[in-house]
C-alpha cells in the first residue's frame, strides 16, 4: 500500500510534465515568427476570392 501513493506521485508529475510541454510548444506555435525574413522565400501568401463568371442562373436544359 505504501507503494501507490509514490506511483500516484510519479504519475502525477509525468501528466504536468507533458501538459507543460505541449503548452511550451503551443505558445511556440502560436507566438512564435511566421512572417518571412531577409533570406528566406515567404511560405504562404493572401488567398483571393473570385466569384465565378458565366451565366447567372445555372447550368441550363438544353
Amino acid at each position: 500500500m505504501t507503494g501507490d501513493a509514490g506511483s500516484g506521485t510519479r504519475e502525477l508529475l509525468l501528466v504536468l510534465a507533458v501538459a507543460g510541454a505541449g503548452l511550451l510548444l503551443a505558445m511556440v506555435a502560436a507566438f512564435g515568427p511566421w512572417h518571412p525574413t531577409a533570406d528566406r522565400a515567404a511560405r504562404a501568401g493572401l488567398v483571393v476570392l473570385h466569384s465565378p463568371t458565366g451565366r447567372v442562373g445555372g447550368p441550363s436544359a438544353s
